[in-house]
This record gives structure tokens, C-alpha cells and sequence, in this order.
């Protein structure tokens, strides 16, 4: 029988920790996330899953007309003794598909503990600070946390008649099996959410070089950061329209469904034509 996945080497890991990311993310967390750790460790691909059993017409989608390959990748970065998955989620099969990727974190690599990213949608506005979540499935893991800036009070629960996202089925299956583990969360303004917002990558990211010791400079990120505000404050003095929804939103007052979906058509018209 062949086995759903493929290994390109041996990772070099001794008792990793594993950081799973999705590309289909608010503000394209996942994906932003785990590149930038990967550029900045030096990580290197050593496993693959077959996409056949899990994406539709064999794992291909068409997008823009383009043939679109779904990744399903493993990464090592030996020097930290971390493990990244970066992947696209799974059509079907969830549940099959999660335990392969812990059957290779665990017999392969015996990896030691979990960490899932994800973005929320958040109706404030992006000059708010960005918090970061915690959920667990491990109470040793919520204390050995305790000492971070991180929200570890959330009980969050599926409500009913939903299906579960990916890192909670994710974070259920890893506490079968007796991995601790953690979900992420980063609360992103609904008018970054189909673009990205980098200040939540620094976010999370700042979590990950403090739990890891990584020692990432920060500069490449912080001056992305410095550019997108730039943008925003040139489209607020351009468009008072846009700026009073802004200056609403700082304020903690809501705006109409009208105002929403004219503040992210705008919002994404413009980051996207300063960009081209």
C-alpha cells in the first residue's frame, strides 16, 4: 500500500516543537507566518503529503486560469530544533488528514508539543494593538505559558451545528494523543482580513522568538509595518469618507453593513494599487 506522503531527507531534530500554519487565513497569517520563519531560519523542506486523497480533481485548482498545486510541506530549521508544517487546508478527509501530520511529527520527528496560527476577524480598527490568544488542550502547557504576554482566559467551543475550525479539530486530535499543544489567535481588522496585516505577524512572531530564543531582528518587519501605515494615512487624507469610518472604529463605534463592505472594498482597492 503507498503511504500518502513522501520524504526529500532526513530531518536533523532531536525533540522538536511543531508550528503549523494554513494559507487560508484571515490576513494570510498562516502562510506569512511560517514563510518569515522559514527565510529567517534557514528552514528547509523534508517531507511532502500527497494531495490526491484530501484537494479536489487530484489536488489541482484552477485559479485566474491557472493550474494551482496545493503544498502540504514539512520544514526543519535543526539549529532551533523546530519543525514547520505550511499547507493548504484539506478539502475533505479532515480527520485523516490531521493524524498524518501528527503520525509524521510523532514517529518520525517525536516531536514534543504543538502550535497552530490563526487569525480572528476583529471589528476594531489596525492603529489598536494587536492581542494574541491562547487555547489549550494541555493544562501544563496553559502554566508553562503563563509568563508571556498572552490571553490565556478563552474557552472557546464550536457552536453547535458548526463544524470545528481546522486548528481546534487540529488541537482535539494532538490531546489523543498526548501532544500539548496551543492555538494561536490573532484578532485581525475585518478590512485587512483579504489582504495581510503584518503588525499581527509581528505578533505572533514576537511569541515565537521569545518561546524559541530565535533572535530574529525584526527590522525587514517593522519597516512593513512602517509602509502600510504610510498607505493608510495617505488614503485617510485622500478620502475623508474612509477616514470618518477609521476615526469611528478607534472610537469603539460600529459602522453600518453599508460602511463595512465600502471601507474593505476601498481599503483592498487601494494596498492592492499601491503595490502593483
Amino acid at each position: 500500500m503507498k503511504v500518502p506522503f513522501k520524504f526529500s531527507r532526513q530531518p536533523e531534530l532531536q525533540s522538536p516543537s511543531l508550528v503549523v500554519g494554513w494559507s487560508a487565513d484571515a490576513g494570510k497569517l498562516g502562510t506569512k507566518v511560517t514563510d518569515y520563519l522559514n527565510r529567517k531560519l534557514g528552514g528547509q523542506s523534508f517531507c511532502e503529503i500527497e494531495p490526491v486523497e484530501f484537494s479536489p480533481l487530484g489536488g489541482v485548482t484552477i485559479e485566474d486560469d491557472l493550474i494551482q498545486f496545493p503544498e502540504t510541506k514539512f520544514y526543519s530549521c535543526p539549529k532551533n530544533d523546530l519543525m514547520i508544517f505550511s499547507s493548504d487546508p484539506p478539502s475533505y478527509e479532515w480527520y485523516k488528514f490531521l493524524n498524518l501530520i501528527l503520525d509524521i511529527a510523532e514517529h518520525y520527528c517525536h516531536v514534543k508539543e504543538l502550535y497552530t496560527i490563526g487569525g480572528m476577524v476583529s471589528l476594531g480598527a489596525h492603529t489598536t494593538p494587536r492581542e494574541l490568544i491562547g487555547t489549550f488542550n494541555s493544562l501544563e502547557l496553559k502554566k508553562a505559558l503563563s509568563h508571556y504576554n498572552l490571553t490565556r482566559g478563552l474557552d472557546y467551543e464550536t457552536p453547535p451545528g458548526q463544524r470545528p475550525t481546522l486548528n481546534s479539530f487540529l488541537l482535539w486530535v494532538a490531546k489523543r494523543r498526548n501532544i500539548p499543544g496551543v492555538n494561536l489567535w490573532v484578532p485581525i481588522p475585518f478590512y485587512l482580513v483579504a489582504v495581510d496585516d503584518p503588525k499581527a505577524q509581528k505578533r505572533i512572531l514576537e511569541f515565537f522568538n521569545q518561546r524559541f530564543d530565535l533572535r530574529i531582528d525584526f527590522n525587514d518587519l517593522d519597516e512593513e509595518i512602517t509602509r502600510r501605515n504610510e498607505k493608510i494615512v495617505q488614503m485617510r487624507t485622500r478620502f475623508p469618507e474612509i477616514d470618518e469610518y477609521i476615526t469611528r472604529l478607534e472610537s469603539n463605534l460600529r459602522l453600518s453593513e453599508d460602511e463595512n463592505e465600502r471601507l474593505v472594498k476601498e481599503i483592498e482597492k487601494f494596498l492592492r494599487e499601491k503595490r502593483g
